[in-house]
């Protein structure tokens, strides 16, 4: 059994963290830990007593227990792993002190803001033979896998031209998303998503052509556009979040076209129909509902228990933020 406790009352581990960890049979949840005024900068004690408030819905909801800062949680010896949902730019300094706890780590995405930041975390894991996993969900949702399969039986023949977007309304003015010191941008927050569905389907050959992020006033990214390619096929993303909602995939083929929406946030109990034009005909495949945030759950226990999967788990990460660092580079 896998003790785990979460690090921050977020939003998504109420909604869809918990939910999913409860149908995790090898996992026993311990508890949630809101901050010190000390762990977090300039916070206030209104700041505190809101997340306070958080854990306590947790408690009422999930049971468990509530630790009085993050800290008191990674000193536990009742915890054996934790769930990491803070906004990016907090994410290197928790999951090494974590990790110096000898704690597996559970990491939202991105991983940390940087490869130099995620490089030490992804050594110190491997050196203490710990899991280090982050949580791009939708990678393991049934659809994906009909994707790869119609790709790799040429069911539009070549493959010419892949596109996918990804983005969504404005948000609150407060949201860490607009927040440069808090890790906010669209790249880091939704543009991580088509860059990790193209290096899936692209393959390790794929390399960053161009790219383009439109900044605000503030210094944050709200909106980009990539280029990427490899020997044979160029792709399109874009990103953003201060735009209409978009979250769809079109692969264009020498004999037809293949599209999809809610490549990227389908819910539990969503059931994905894939769209296949060919030769003036259109073909339509259900795919059953997937819980991806449970299958994430469960490809951090295999991490945990298996060096295999924790070492193709540790090079995944460092080429996923080395895609991003290139993604920031290319002009």
């Amino acid at each position: 059994m896998i003790r785990i406790g979460i690090i921050c009352p977020s939003e998504i581990a109420y909604r869809r963290f918990m939910p999913a960890l409860e149908k995790c049979s090898e996992f026993k949840y311990i508890g949630v830990a809101y901050p010190k005024v000390s762990e977090w900068n300039g916070a206030s004690v209104a700041n505190i007593n809101i997340e306070m408030e958080k854990a306590n819905h947790f408690r009422n909801e999930y049971g468990g227990k509530i630790f009085e800062g993050y800290q008191s949680l990674l000193e536990s010896d009742e915890i054996d792993a934790v769930y990491l949902p803070l906004p990016p730019a907090l994410h290197y300094y928790w999951a090494k002190k974590a990790l110096n706890y000898n704690k597996h780590v559970f990491l939202e995405k991105p991983s940390t803001t940087s490869y130099k930041d995620t490089e030490e975390l992804v050594a110190l894991a491997k050196e203490n033979n710990l899991a280090l996993h982050e949580n791009y969900m939708f990678i393991y949702h049934n659809q994906i896998d009909e994707i790869q399969r119609l790709i790799e039986q040429k069911t539009i023949g070549e493959i010419r031209l892949i596109r996918a977007n990804f983005g969504f309304p404005k948000r609150a003015e407060n949201d860490f998303r607009y927040n440069k010191k808090l890790g906010g941008g669209a790249l880091l927050d939704c543009g991580g998503y088509p860059i990790k569905l193209m290096s899936l389907l692209l393959g390790n050959e794929m390399k960053i052509d161009s790219s383009r992020l439109i900044y605000n006033k503030n210094e944050i990214d709200l909106f980009g556009s990539v280029q990427l390619s490899n020997e044979n096929i160029i792709a399109q993303i874009s990103f953003g979040m201060d735009n209409a909602y978009k979250c769809d995939l079109e692969i264009w083929g020498s004999e037809g076209t293949i599209s999809i929406n809610r490549i990227f946030t389908a819910p539990v109990g969503f059931e994905a129909d894939i769209y296949i034009n060919t030769n003036n005909s259109e073909k339509i495949i259900h795919v059953e509902a997937d819980d991806t945030f449970m299958k994430s759950i469960l490809k951090f226990k295999q991490c945990i228990i298996d060096k295999n999967t924790r070492d193709i788990e540790y090079k995944e990460l460092l080429k996923q933020i080395k895609l991003i660092e290139d993604v920031r580079g290319k002009k």
